[in-house]
């Protein structure tokens, strides 16, 4: 059973960094109380494309990554610990191995340290994705029960963290709770890594305390070059924010009632000169494409709705379109084998909100001026995945 490293974590209020925000002590209990030894992954695939965290934080620490597996593993009784990247990423994989290589030379871990290459799609890195993929399978999530936690890889009770969450982790074992509760409030602790982006002087990964406003995590990164239309918050399964809306804490708390979520930690400022309905409709093409086509809301609804944004966002969209553009997002959902539909959805209904102006515009005079700028946010071309395995 866990013994003093959970009661710290606990203590110190750690919750996953990959976006979910899940309680880090009750998912390393879970593991533990689980039938037969259990097994550690860590998740350093970051296929969200407005994201740097996990990769910064690889090339400048990774033993401090490696520690912190380490410790969960022993803490939870596994015996080895696999580590997820994405195999379009060579020279991370091969720093990571020499990492890896540094510590068996000092026969430092009580555990194996083993190193997989898996397809870079964006949903593979969803923590079920990566348990199939170990166990022989396609990178593609698994909706089904058992969770992983209780019955993952090769049926043993499996722990899948963010590479961040490990970071924090090692910290807390190294510093105490105490030392981690400094930072943050008082029902968010610590710190989070933010990829900020997009309309800033200094782009860039930052460390914030959660609860710092996003108009300080923007100042940070050099300030915005220009006037601000919206923030992208949490990726591009994310949430887009008005301008207004800046000073809000970046804390779960303080952004629920905004529909937000600090999510994979992403920070894209989108200048008034760009046209958001555009952006939009170029991140739901792409979210279509790598869709795992698993189910209907994947298969059918994302491309649908993506399919109706980019006739909005070029203008040819008319009221029954948009009336069919509100009832598809609506019905994303909750529907899924994973939560990809829901982030797609959630991104496309906060941006027919934030730009409704933008709607108004592209209905009755087929596009606004700022439609033809060339793109604000760099988005990767929505072509499928050439494998998932």
């Amino acid at each position: 059973m866990p013994g003093p490293l959970v009661d710290a974590v606990e203590a110190a209020g750690l919750t996953g960094r990959g976006g979910a925000g899940f309680p880090t002590a009750r998912k390393l209990r879970g593991v533990a109380a689980g039938r037969g030894r259990p097994v550690v992954v860590v998740n350093a695939m970051e296929s969200e494309p407005a994201s740097r965290k996990d990769q910064f934080l690889l090339a400048v620490a990774p033993h401090l990554v490696l520690d912190g597996a380490v410790l969960a593993a022993a803490e939870v009784g596994a015996d080895t610990v696999h580590v997820c990247l994405p195999r379009t990423r060579t020279a991370q994989h091969r720093q990571l191995g020499a990492a890896v290589e540094e510590r068996r030379r000092a026969r430092l871990d009580p555990v194996r340290i083993r190193l997989h290459a898996l397809p870079h799609g964006y949903v593979s890195s969803e923590s079920t994705s990566l348990v199939r993929w170990l166990g022989g399978g396609p990178a593609r999530p698994q909706g089904s029960p058992p969770h992983s936690h209780e019955r993952g890889l090769a049926g043993r009770p499996t722990l899948v963290h963010n590479a961040e969450t490990l970071a924090h982790l090692a910290l807390i074992a190294r510093h105490g709770p105490d030392w981690f509760r400094q930072a943050g409030t008082a029902e968010e602790p610590g710190t989070t890594l933010v990829t900020v982006s997009g309309a800033v002087a200094a782009p860039g990964v930052l460390e914030a305390p959660l609860g710092t406003p996003l108009a300080t995590v923007l100042d940070r990164a050099g300030g915005p070059t220009a006037p601000l239309l919206a923030i992208l918050l949490g990726g591009f399964g994310g949430t887009w924010l008005p301008a207004e809306n800046v000073h809000t804490p970046l804390a779960r708390r303080d952004l629920a009632p905004l529909g937000a979520a600090p999510g994979a930690g992403v920070l894209v400022a989108l200048a008034r000169s760009a046209c958001g309905l555009v952006e939009t409709a170029r991140i739901l093409a792409y979210l279509a494409a790598h869709g795992a086509r698993q189910c209907g809301p994947c298969r059918y609804g994302l491309p649908a709705v993506a399919a109706d944004f980019a006739a909005l966002a070029a203008g040819r969209a008319h009221s029954e379109l948009m009336s069919r553009l509100h009832h598809r997002t609506a019905l994303l959902p909750d529907r899924g084998a994973c939560r990809h539909p829901d982030g797609a959805a959630r991104l496309a209904a906060s941006a027919l909100r934030v730009f409704a102006g933008d709607v108004d515009q592209h209905l009755t005079h087929a596009t606004c001026p700022a439609a033809h700028r060339p793109p604000a946010i760099p988005v990767p071309p929505a072509t499928p995945p050439e494998t998932w395995r």
